[in-house]
């Protein structure tokens, strides 16, 4: 077997292959008399059938499966003999493939790239340091509350964070229309979870009252009978309720899955769960400075084909979250061509670390991951444990995230870390949404 070998561009080769037509021959020859052992042809008994015509008959089929099978064992052969790791498979261009002739063929594809993952010793990285106070608790139990209001009907007119109940007829140029009427339709104001308009033209009403309001549809209503066009909408409002907090007690932990222990055991759980999302926000915030540092740091060159299998799974996985389900209707790939090179690079960074210092998964930190995982499942936690460890890919990727966090701490071992005490709201951001 002949091979020559040469560089087009960037990552890709081309490697030309050629084999000797005797062993094409002989292979086609040898598989020709293996078949003439069992073959049935009609005038002749079982194995009996004369060699030419066992090689009329299948000589052709026989030859270019020969064919077939010496490309890939020859290809095979030729990566090992030029020390070749390919990205992802060849593009095959025949250049001779008859009966009577060498095998010969071009294979293009791109090689793995040379990744030297420097010596992190000149990275900084600037870690979050925080506690869960009393004061978070009670903030965060004031949270919940908030999640949970008591309504109680009052005899005034309505304001900011009441709830108007309501029936209405809606009508457009005088006629009803798909959905036009309701009944005992709840309406908080303030809380934009209505149409602005009747927000607004529910304010100061009181109960027993009526009252017309206009109301426009946005363009991109999913009803096309009414986007963009306005309605009048009658109401009656039938009551006015004030919002409160609930008191926190019992029967309120109970509504959070906290069935024993009272107030108390549901603080517990509550700093319990602040104190997992605070790891986790701590994790995530060197993480990602770790991970900017070795992108930064190292650049290499990415295989075409990693790259583009990537920026597809990006588009994907955009779309299902989109909820659009025709693959003819993915986002445009440009905003993801960035995102897919930086994974793909610290993929191929982070896997050169683990093999050149031998890390392996740390199955403690498998078990803690676990446990972390199945705590969000507080009344079915033993069926969440069993579900995970039946799910062999989710266990791939549970062990996958402990390594990568092993790859993140062996840079921390070596970088100039500083402690920047923070808050839990300064580090969560919870609270913002109260105030934005």
């Amino acid at each position: 077997m002949q091979v020559s070998l040469s560089a087009t561009s960037g990552l890709e080769r081309r490697l030309e292959v050629a084999v000797p037509a005797t062993e094409v021959a002989s292979e086609v020859e040898q598989r020709l008399k293996q078949i003439s052992r069992t073959a049935r042809l009609k005038g002749f008994r079982t194995g009996k059938a004369p060699y030419a015509v066992i090689r009329k008959q299948f000589g052709e089929k026989v030859h270019s499966e020969v064919i077939s099978d010496l490309m890939r064992s020859s290809f095979a052969q030729a990566l090992s003999q030029e020390k070749l790791t390919p990205a992802a498979g060849p593009r095959i261009e025949p250049i001779a493939m008859g009966p009577n002739s060498d095998l010969k063929y071009a294979a293009v594809f791109e090689v793995m790239p040379e990744v030297k993952v420097k010596a992190p010793d000149s990275v900084t990285v600037e870690r979050p340091t925080a506690s869960v106070t009393e004061s978070d608790v009670d903030a965060m139990i004031e949270s919940m509350q908030r999640q949970r209001p008591v309504f109680t009907a009052v005899e005034r007119g309505a304001h900011d964070t009441d709830r108007v109940i309501v029936d209405y007829e809606g009508r457009i140029d005088g006629q009803p229309f798909e959905g036009s009427d309701g009944t005992d339709v709840n309406i908080i104001i303030g809380a934009r979870t209505s149409l602005p308009e009747l927000e607004e033209g529910v304010k100061g009403a009181v109960a027993g009252e009526k009252r017309t309001v206009t109301v426009s549809f946005p363009a991109e209503h999913p009803n096309k009978a009414l986007a963009g066009r306005s309605a009048d909408l009658h109401l009656t409002v039938k009551r006015v309720e004030e919002q409160s907090l609930p008191a926190v007690d019992e029967e309120f932990g109970r509504a959070y899955g906290v069935e024993e222990g009272g107030i108390e055991a549901l603080r517990i759980e509550v700093r319990k769960s602040m104190e997992r999302e605070l790891a986790d926000v701590i994790r995530n915030r060197v993480r990602g400075q770790v991970l900017d540092a070795l992108y930064r740091e190292n650049p290499i060159d990415v295989p075409k084909a990693l790259l583009e299998e990537q920026v597809q799974q990006l588009q994907i996985d955009t779309a299902r979250r989109m909820g659009v389900k025709d693959a003819s209707q993915l986002p445009p790939r440009q905003p993801f061509e960035e995102p897919a090179r930086r994974r793909v690079a610290l993929g191929l960074l982070m896997g050169q670390v683990v093999q050149t210092e031998q890390l392996k998964v740390d199955r403690e930190r498998v078990q803690s991951r676990l446990n972390d995982l199945v705590a969000g499942y507080p009344d079915q936690q033993d069926e969440a444990r069993r579900a995970y460890l039946q799910n062999q890919d989710a266990m791939r990727q549970i062990e996958s995230a402990v390594l990568e966090d092993q790859v993140v701490d062996w840079v921390l071992a070596r970088a100039s870390v500083t402690d920047r005490p923070m808050s839990f709201k300064e580090l969560t951001g919870f609270g913002q949404e109260q105030t934005a």
